[in-house]
Protein backbone atom coordinates (compact mmCIF):
# COMPACT_ATOMS: atom_id res chain seq x y z
CA UNK A 1 0.00 0.00 0.00
CA UNK A 2 1.40 3.72 -1.23
CA UNK A 3 2.14 5.67 2.17
CA UNK A 4 -0.41 8.11 2.87
CA UNK A 5 0.42 11.71 1.93
CA UNK A 6 1.04 13.58 5.00
CA UNK A 7 -1.02 16.87 5.27
CA UNK A 8 0.93 20.20 6.03
CA UNK A 9 -0.64 21.91 8.88
CA UNK A 10 -2.83 25.18 8.20
CA UNK A 11 -0.40 27.55 9.47
CA UNK A 12 2.07 26.22 7.11
CA UNK A 13 -0.17 26.25 3.87
CA UNK A 14 -1.91 29.17 4.31
CA UNK A 15 1.41 31.59 3.71
CA UNK A 16 1.94 29.85 1.05
CA UNK A 17 -1.86 29.85 -0.42
CA UNK A 18 -1.32 33.89 0.27
CA UNK A 19 1.36 34.14 -1.98
CA UNK A 20 0.14 31.73 -4.42
CA UNK A 21 -2.74 34.06 -4.46
CA UNK A 22 -0.89 37.15 -4.39
CA UNK A 23 1.25 36.18 -7.71
CA UNK A 24 -2.05 35.36 -9.27
CA UNK A 25 -3.17 38.81 -8.80
CA UNK A 26 -0.04 40.60 -10.14
CA UNK A 27 -0.26 38.92 -13.27
CA UNK A 28 -3.94 38.90 -13.53
CA UNK A 29 -3.62 42.93 -13.52
CA UNK A 30 -0.02 42.86 -15.38
CA UNK A 31 -2.08 41.12 -18.00
CA UNK A 32 -5.57 40.60 -17.62
CA UNK A 33 -7.90 42.98 -15.42
CA UNK A 34 -6.87 46.20 -13.47
CA UNK A 35 -9.38 47.60 -10.80
CA UNK A 36 -9.42 51.44 -11.86
CA UNK A 37 -10.55 54.33 -9.18
CA UNK A 38 -12.98 57.00 -10.55
CA UNK A 39 -11.21 59.77 -9.38
CA UNK A 40 -13.46 62.86 -10.79
CA UNK A 41 -16.81 63.58 -11.92
CA UNK A 42 -16.24 63.90 -15.60
CA UNK A 43 -18.14 60.54 -16.22
CA UNK A 44 -21.12 60.85 -14.17
CA UNK A 45 -23.94 59.97 -13.77
CA UNK A 46 -22.49 57.07 -15.37
CA UNK A 47 -19.53 56.32 -12.89
CA UNK A 48 -19.39 58.56 -9.63
CA UNK A 49 -16.57 59.78 -7.64
CA UNK A 50 -15.09 56.78 -5.78
CA UNK A 51 -16.79 53.85 -7.80
CA UNK A 52 -14.55 51.51 -9.00
CA UNK A 53 -14.50 49.58 -12.35
CA UNK A 54 -13.14 46.69 -14.00
CA UNK A 55 -10.75 47.33 -16.81
CA UNK A 56 -9.89 44.19 -19.55
CA UNK A 57 -6.49 45.11 -20.63
CA UNK A 58 -6.71 42.64 -24.09
CA UNK A 59 -9.56 43.03 -25.35
CA UNK A 60 -7.99 45.53 -27.89
CA UNK A 61 -5.14 43.20 -28.70
CA UNK A 62 -7.75 41.17 -30.38
CA UNK A 63 -10.20 44.29 -31.50
CA UNK A 64 -10.37 47.52 -32.15
CA UNK A 65 -12.38 49.85 -30.04
CA UNK A 66 -16.02 51.14 -30.46
CA UNK A 67 -18.00 53.75 -30.59
CA UNK A 68 -20.16 54.21 -27.08
CA UNK A 69 -17.31 51.75 -25.05
CA UNK A 70 -15.63 53.38 -21.81
CA UNK A 71 -11.93 53.24 -22.01
CA UNK A 72 -9.29 53.95 -19.61
CA UNK A 73 -6.19 55.85 -21.44
CA UNK A 74 -2.67 57.41 -20.70
CA UNK A 75 -3.28 60.69 -21.65
CA UNK A 76 -1.32 62.30 -24.57
CA UNK A 77 1.18 65.20 -22.97
CA UNK A 78 -0.42 67.95 -24.13
CA UNK A 79 -3.64 66.63 -22.05
CA UNK A 80 -4.02 68.61 -18.50
CA UNK A 81 -5.41 66.82 -15.48
CA UNK A 82 -8.90 66.90 -14.45
CA UNK A 83 -8.04 66.47 -10.69
CA UNK A 84 -5.30 68.06 -8.48
CA UNK A 85 -2.22 66.34 -7.69
CA UNK A 86 -2.18 65.45 -3.88
CA UNK A 87 1.08 65.86 -2.21
CA UNK A 88 2.66 62.40 -1.78
CA UNK A 89 3.15 60.60 2.14
CA UNK A 90 6.46 59.56 1.49
CA UNK A 91 6.80 57.84 4.99
CA UNK A 92 8.42 53.85 4.37
CA UNK A 93 4.37 52.60 5.25
CA UNK A 94 2.74 54.71 2.84
CA UNK A 95 5.30 53.70 -0.07
CA UNK A 96 5.36 50.11 1.03
CA UNK A 97 1.29 50.58 1.03
CA UNK A 98 1.46 52.35 -2.43
CA UNK A 99 3.53 49.48 -4.20
CA UNK A 100 1.33 46.79 -2.85
CA UNK A 101 -1.97 48.64 -4.48
CA UNK A 102 -0.08 49.20 -7.69
CA UNK A 103 0.55 45.69 -8.20
CA UNK A 104 -2.99 44.13 -7.17
CA UNK A 105 -4.41 47.19 -9.25
CA UNK A 106 -6.31 48.72 -6.24
CA UNK A 107 -4.50 51.82 -5.89
CA UNK A 108 -5.65 55.51 -6.96
CA UNK A 109 -4.65 56.28 -11.35
CA UNK A 110 -1.73 57.90 -11.78
CA UNK A 111 -2.71 61.98 -12.94
CA UNK A 112 -2.35 60.99 -16.35
CA UNK A 113 -4.82 58.64 -16.30
CA UNK A 114 -8.02 58.96 -18.11
CA UNK A 115 -11.82 57.47 -18.11
CA UNK A 116 -13.69 58.64 -21.74
CA UNK A 117 -16.52 57.72 -23.56
CA UNK A 118 -15.17 56.54 -27.28
CA UNK A 119 -17.13 59.19 -29.75
CA UNK A 120 -15.40 59.18 -32.54
CA UNK A 121 -12.62 56.14 -34.84
CA UNK A 122 -10.43 56.94 -37.43
CA UNK A 123 -11.87 58.49 -40.63
CA UNK A 124 -14.93 59.91 -38.27
CA UNK A 125 -15.97 63.41 -38.94
CA UNK A 126 -17.43 64.51 -35.71
CA UNK A 127 -18.88 67.81 -34.75
CA UNK A 128 -21.22 70.30 -32.69
CA UNK A 129 -23.85 70.87 -33.03
CA UNK A 130 -27.01 69.76 -34.83
CA UNK A 131 -30.35 71.44 -34.88
CA UNK A 132 -31.78 69.50 -31.78
CA UNK A 133 -28.18 70.55 -30.30
CA UNK A 134 -26.87 66.90 -30.56
CA UNK A 135 -23.16 66.16 -31.52
CA UNK A 136 -22.69 64.50 -34.69
CA UNK A 137 -20.78 61.95 -36.25
CA UNK A 138 -20.53 61.12 -39.82
CA UNK A 139 -23.49 63.38 -40.36
CA UNK A 140 -25.73 61.60 -38.39
CA UNK A 141 -27.31 63.30 -34.91
CA UNK A 142 -26.64 61.17 -31.72
CA UNK A 143 -29.39 61.32 -28.89
CA UNK A 144 -26.91 60.24 -26.08
CA UNK A 145 -29.62 59.79 -23.53
CA UNK A 146 -26.18 59.31 -20.60
CA UNK A 147 -25.10 62.73 -20.57
CA UNK A 148 -25.52 64.60 -17.31
CA UNK A 149 -25.25 69.02 -17.29
CA UNK A 150 -24.85 69.38 -20.91
CA UNK A 151 -22.61 72.30 -22.34
CA UNK A 152 -24.08 75.59 -22.95
CA UNK A 153 -25.20 75.22 -26.28
CA UNK A 154 -24.76 78.99 -26.79
CA UNK A 155 -21.22 79.79 -25.16
CA UNK A 156 -18.52 80.12 -27.90
CA UNK A 157 -16.09 77.54 -28.05
CA UNK A 158 -12.48 78.98 -26.30
CA UNK A 159 -9.18 77.21 -27.18
CA UNK A 160 -8.32 75.22 -23.94
CA UNK A 161 -11.63 74.80 -22.86
CA UNK A 162 -14.63 72.74 -22.72
CA UNK A 163 -17.34 74.93 -21.62
CA UNK A 164 -18.63 75.25 -24.70
CA UNK A 165 -21.06 72.39 -26.36
CA UNK A 166 -19.97 73.49 -29.85
CA UNK A 167 -16.64 72.68 -31.73
CA UNK A 168 -15.96 72.81 -35.44
CA UNK A 169 -15.85 69.21 -37.75
CA UNK A 170 -13.00 66.88 -36.85
CA UNK A 171 -11.70 64.22 -39.09
CA UNK A 172 -9.82 61.69 -36.76
CA UNK A 173 -6.83 60.79 -38.18
CA UNK A 174 -5.42 57.48 -38.28
CA UNK A 175 -4.71 55.52 -35.34
CA UNK A 176 -6.36 58.31 -33.18
CA UNK A 177 -9.64 58.38 -31.19
CA UNK A 178 -12.30 60.89 -30.24
CA UNK A 179 -13.40 60.96 -26.31
CA UNK A 180 -16.22 62.53 -24.41
CA UNK A 181 -16.73 62.34 -21.00
CA UNK A 182 -20.87 61.75 -19.86
CA UNK A 183 -20.80 64.65 -17.84
CA UNK A 184 -20.26 67.56 -20.61
CA UNK A 185 -20.60 69.88 -18.56
CA UNK A 186 -17.41 69.44 -16.66
CA UNK A 187 -15.31 66.96 -18.42
CA UNK A 188 -12.29 67.76 -19.84
CA UNK A 189 -12.13 65.49 -23.19
CA UNK A 190 -11.18 65.80 -27.08
CA UNK A 191 -13.50 69.26 -27.25
CA UNK A 192 -10.83 71.21 -25.65
CA UNK A 193 -7.77 68.99 -25.30
CA UNK A 194 -7.74 66.78 -28.59
CA UNK A 195 -7.70 63.32 -30.28
CA UNK A 196 -6.07 60.71 -28.03
CA UNK A 197 -3.86 57.76 -29.99
CA UNK A 198 -5.41 54.55 -29.74
CA UNK A 199 -2.45 52.85 -28.56
CA UNK A 200 -2.79 54.95 -25.31
CA UNK A 201 -5.53 52.75 -24.35
CA UNK A 202 -4.97 50.45 -21.55
CA UNK A 203 -8.28 49.06 -21.89
CA UNK A 204 -12.53 49.10 -21.73
CA UNK A 205 -13.64 49.66 -18.48
CA UNK A 206 -16.43 46.64 -18.47
CA UNK A 207 -17.95 46.77 -14.95
CA UNK A 208 -18.37 48.48 -11.94
CA UNK A 209 -17.35 46.56 -8.45
CA UNK A 210 -17.84 48.90 -5.65
CA UNK A 211 -19.28 49.99 -3.80
CA UNK A 212 -21.61 47.11 -3.90
CA UNK A 213 -25.21 48.53 -4.15
CA UNK A 214 -24.07 49.70 -7.72
CA UNK A 215 -22.83 46.92 -9.28
CA UNK A 216 -23.65 47.17 -13.37
CA UNK A 217 -22.01 46.31 -16.64
CA UNK A 218 -20.89 49.12 -18.71
CA UNK A 219 -22.30 47.94 -22.52
CA UNK A 220 -22.34 49.86 -24.73
CA UNK A 221 -25.89 51.79 -25.50
CA UNK A 222 -28.49 50.85 -27.97
CA UNK A 223 -27.78 54.53 -29.98
CA UNK A 224 -24.24 53.46 -30.49
CA UNK A 225 -25.29 49.84 -31.56
CA UNK A 226 -28.08 51.32 -34.11
CA UNK A 227 -24.77 53.38 -35.24
CA UNK A 228 -23.00 51.03 -35.79
CA UNK A 229 -25.60 48.81 -37.97
CA UNK A 230 -25.86 52.22 -40.28
CA UNK A 231 -22.33 52.96 -40.51
CA UNK A 232 -22.17 48.67 -41.70
CA UNK A 233 -24.78 49.46 -43.89
CA UNK A 234 -23.72 52.85 -45.21
CA UNK A 235 -19.96 50.97 -45.87
CA UNK A 236 -18.82 54.46 -44.32
CA UNK A 237 -15.14 54.73 -42.52
CA UNK A 238 -14.55 53.34 -39.64
CA UNK A 239 -17.40 50.63 -39.73
CA UNK A 240 -17.92 48.06 -37.08
CA UNK A 241 -14.88 45.72 -36.03
CA UNK A 242 -14.46 42.51 -35.73
CA UNK A 243 -15.42 40.48 -32.76
CA UNK A 244 -13.32 38.35 -30.57
CA UNK A 245 -14.71 36.16 -27.65
CA UNK A 246 -13.26 37.80 -24.22
CA UNK A 247 -11.29 35.34 -21.49
CA UNK A 248 -13.19 37.58 -18.63
CA UNK A 249 -15.10 34.57 -17.12
CA UNK A 250 -12.00 32.25 -16.50
CA UNK A 251 -9.97 35.17 -15.21
CA UNK A 252 -12.77 36.19 -12.73
CA UNK A 253 -13.41 32.81 -11.38
CA UNK A 254 -9.92 32.09 -10.37
CA UNK A 255 -10.48 34.20 -6.86
CA UNK A 256 -12.96 31.90 -6.07
CA UNK A 257 -11.06 28.84 -6.75
CA UNK A 258 -8.96 30.31 -4.66
CA UNK A 259 -11.41 31.09 -1.60
CA UNK A 260 -12.50 27.61 -1.94
CA UNK A 261 -8.67 26.44 -1.46
CA UNK A 262 -8.22 28.44 1.68
CA UNK A 263 -11.90 27.55 2.89
CA UNK A 264 -11.13 23.55 2.17
CA UNK A 265 -7.98 24.10 4.62
CA UNK A 266 -9.37 25.63 7.36
CA UNK A 267 -12.05 23.17 7.92
CA UNK A 268 -15.17 24.59 6.08
CA UNK A 269 -14.72 21.68 3.78
CA UNK A 270 -14.55 18.46 6.23
CA UNK A 271 -14.79 16.14 3.17
CA UNK A 272 -11.47 17.65 1.64
CA UNK A 273 -9.60 15.90 4.55
CA UNK A 274 -10.48 12.30 4.06
CA UNK A 275 -9.49 11.91 0.44
CA UNK A 276 -6.31 9.63 -0.02
CA UNK A 277 -4.04 8.88 -2.57
CA UNK A 278 -5.17 5.58 -4.55
CA UNK A 279 -3.47 2.72 -2.94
Amino acid sequence: MAARRKEMPLWQELPLLLVVAFCLAVLIRTFLVQAFFIPSGSMEETLLVGDRVLVNKVVYDMRDPLRGEVVVFRGPSTWEAETPTEPLDNSFSAKFGRTIGDLVGVSRPGERDFIKRVIGLPGDRVACCDAQGRITVNDIGIDEPYIFENSDPDAPPAPGECRSRQFAEVTISPGNMWVMGDHRLVSQDSRCQGEVPIDNIIGRAFVIVWPSDRFDGLSVPPVWQEFAAQQNAASLPGDTPRSAPSPIGAVLTMPFLLTSAISARSGLTRWNRRRRLPS
